[in-house]
């Protein structure tokens, strides 16, 4: 056992983490597509009207059942071959496509839970549905978003170990490749989990700490 922990902190966690940058950079790429992607249609299904709202649920409704890992290989072996998109963003999209549905329904639950008379009140005073929408309603639903928005992240940069199964040099896929070598699967799945509760640790703390610091005041 001794020795097997020390093979993980000098050996196992040091060549692991040579994949870490794409790990985080899929992860970072899929939350941001995901957050612009899932903000747009929340906007639209709240304030888009009947149509949009139904062509939101149904799009939400088709992805959420869609298991990632299948989304995963029809859009590396199927459409991306098509369009000629490489493997890590075939990866990236796909962890994206799927966020940005989760997401949709975190930014929408936060615009949903504003008081609806400001809406009222600023078109009143003359602004836009979409001014509105812009300086009053978004800056607030994005406060209110993020403690929801923080779980999502730390779901994606998981679910980000996906991308080694169409061949993304990343943490899983050096994981894979030092089982074969030395068939010592628990201490590299060991090491793995190990880098993986640092990341989503750090990310969450990070986020809380924003989360704070960005807080609405109780005024009731």
């Amino acid at each position: 056992m001794e020795l097997t922990f020390q093979r993980i902190i000098t050996y196992l966690i040091p060549y692991l983490l040579g994949g870490i940058k794409v790990t985080l950079s899929v992860s970072f790429f899929a939350l941001l597509f995901g957050a612009v992607g899932g903000m747009i249609l929340a906007f639209f299904r709240v304030y888009g009207g009947r149509v949009a709202k139904v062509v939101m649920v149904a799009f939400s409704a088709v992805f959420r059942a869609i298991p990632q890992t299948i989304l995963l290989l029809l859009l590396y072996f199927v459409i991306a071959g098509s369009i000629n998109i490489s493997a890590y963003w075939a990866g990236t999209l796909s962890l994206a496509i799927i966020s940005c549905v989760y997401q949709q329904e975190i930014f929408r639950g936060a615009i949903e839970s504003l008081d609806s008379g400001q809406m009222l009140a600023a078109r009143a005073l003359g602004m836009s549905q979409w001014k509105a929408i812009f300086v009053i309603i978004f800056p607030q639903a994005l406060r209110r978003a993020l403690p929801s928005w923080t779980n999502e992240a730390a779901g994606v940069i998981k679910a980000s170990s996906l991308v080694y199964i169409i061949g993304v040099v990343e943490i899983m896929r050096l994981a894979q490749y030092e089982i074969a070598r030395s068939r010592e699967p628990f201490a590299v799945y060991i090491s793995v989990a190990l880098i993986y509760f640092v990341c989503t640790y750090l990310v969450c703390f990070l986020l809380r700490k924003l989360e704070k610091r960005l807080a609405i005041p109780d005024v009731s």
